[in-house]
């Protein structure tokens, strides 16, 4: 992969219904970029986000043993819990206001299930590559619901070394999430590249209208923007912000 810097002002909403969707007796899965079987080679990803998957899994299911290698993993749950196992020796619980990372690296396995008997869960699991190639798999969890509980933007994912964050070995990207009260607004990060995702509830961002469960908005070089939060629902946002483009 290579990266590219982006010059010309860009504002592209993507709506719910326009995703990449997958079905399957155990998962009902939407993709906002090419994933799997799914493939446009006009929406493959946004500055370095590669993956932004809105997944549902059914109780005593889940994503059995498999591998990756050189991506940066960062999942965040909505709703239930979900279970992580790896061949490093990782296990884990994750749960709303948990952000978890898996660095890859030269090559990890692992599986994520639903332990749960009579609950789905809902989670959204994103990926960027990291910016150095076959390091050492690791892996990092932490609850950040104390942070989330005091408004406004919290970074969950940096490799910029904020506080509050799990470490993504990628220093070009963000993961912003924040739980929005009815009528609350931030301003959404200025960078080369922002994708926002709503993740639960509605709002409205400037320059792009209103926003619903699963809609997204693609940024390019479109400067700062205010989110706010419906003032009946409000609403769960997660923000990345890169500051390069992969060509792919």
């Amino acid at each position: 992969m290579t990266t590219k810097q982006h010059s010309r002002s860009q504002i592209d909403v993507h709506r719910s219904h326009q995703r990449f969707h997958t079905e399957i007796s155990w998962l009902d899965s939407h993709h906002s970029f090419s994933f799997s079987d799914h493939y446009d080679p006009r929406n493959t990803h946004h500055g370095l986000l590669l993956v932004n998957n809105d997944d549902v899994v059914t109780p005593n299911t889940g994503f059995r043993t498999h591998p990756h290698q050189d991506m940066e993993i960062v999942t965040w749950v909505l709703d239930g819990e979900l279970e992580h196992k790896d061949s490093e020796g990782n296990t884990g619980i994750l749960y709303p206001g948990l952000a978890q990372r898996m660095s890859a690296g030269t090559g990890i396995w692992h599986s994520e299930m639903n332990p749960q008997k009579d609950k789905d869960v809902h989670f959204i699991q994103m990926w960027v590559p990291p910016d150095t190639e076959r390091i050492n798999p690791s892996y990092e969890q932490l609850d950040i619901n104390r942070e989330l509980e005091r408004g406004g933007l919290i970074p969950i994912a940096s490799g910029r070394g904020h506080e509050a964050a799990i470490s993504i070995k990628q220093q070009g990207a963000v993961l912003w999430g924040g739980r929005l009260k009815p009528g609350g607004s931030v301003q959404v990060p200025d960078a080369p590249y922002v994708h926002l995702f709503i993740a639960k509830g509605s709002a409205e961002l400037e320059g792009a209208g209103v926003l619903h469960t699963g809609d997204a908005v693609r940024l390019a070089a479109a400067g700062p923007r205010r989110l706010t939060a419906d003032a009946s629902t409000g609403t769960e946002v997660l923000i990345w912000e890169t500051n390069q483009d992969l060509e792919v």
